[in-house]
């Protein structure tokens, strides 16, 4: 199983938001290279990075920020945040991401997400399902979709989908545990895919229980910046 930390962005800080409500903003560390390079002296290898302003803009902003911690450490990093257009996913792979994140143009325009598949293959294009109540939210959690969770997964499947972060809203940011049942029951349907659980991890415990689901990894966020589970705790589950 992954460990992923994820490293959230507005204005070029690294932040975290509850439940997706960008009033509820929590400045952690103003340099977010400075946080990737924390990581990686734990033996942290991978990283979610996120552009939240990038969501609510429709468009890439804080690419920089990407090419910066991509240039300087040798963390895997799936990005997302803005990816919406052929123009930003190529600059998102030309800043250093090895993956990126299709979140609400996987709604809007299934069509260009398929052909981005196609071209790019299922390695490189991972399918963000945000999820609140089972249903799926877009646009930076600001509006939901109209389409369920299993729906859009077994839509997603036959166009040849392996990798897909969920989230689930309600638990994001909140420090309250995770919705362990929710991926269980993903895996159960879509065994074979390639989940990682998103939003809400809070003890290192938890991480055996995830591991215990089958997911193949695991996004933690405010958990490590609210020191409710340590960098050392982590070395533990890094291979």
């Amino acid at each position: 199983m992954k460990i992923i930390p994820a490293i959230d962005i507005i204005g070029g800080k690294c932040v975290r938001l509850e439940k997706g409500d960008y009033s509820q903003q929590k400045t952690y560390f103003d340099d977010p290279l400075e946080v990737a390079l924390l990581f990686e002296s734990h033996g942290i290898k991978y990283l979610h990075l996120v552009d939240l302003d990038g969501a609510k803009k429709g468009n890439i902003v804080n690419w920089k920020v990407l090419e910066k911690i991509a240039s300087k450490t040798n963390l895997h990093i799936d990005f997302g945040g803005g990816v919406k257009s052929d123009e930003a996913l190529k600059i998102a792979f030309n800043s250093g991401a090895k993956q990126i994140t299709a979140g609400s143009i996987a709604v809007k325009n299934p069509e260009k997400v398929a052909e981005w598949l196609q071209v790019y293959g299922p390695e490189k294009i991972i399918l963000g399902a945000d999820v609140k109540e089972e249903q799926i939210a877009i646009s930076g959690w600001q509006e939901t979709a109209g389409i369920d969770i299993w729906t859009f997964l077994e839509n997603y499947r036959q166009k040849g989908v392996k990798n897909v972060i969920c989230t689930d809203i309600s638990k994001d940011g909140m420090l309250q545990g995770t919705a362990i049942e929710l991926y269980r029951k993903i895996l159960d349907r879509f065994p074979g895919l390639q989940l990682v659980a998103s939003g809400g991890v809070t003890h290192i415990d938890e991480l055996d229980s995830l591991q215990q689901t089958g997911v193949a990894g695991v996004i933690i966020g405010k958990a490590i910046y609210e020191n409710k589970i340590t960098l050392k705790d982590l070395e533990n589950y890094v291979s």
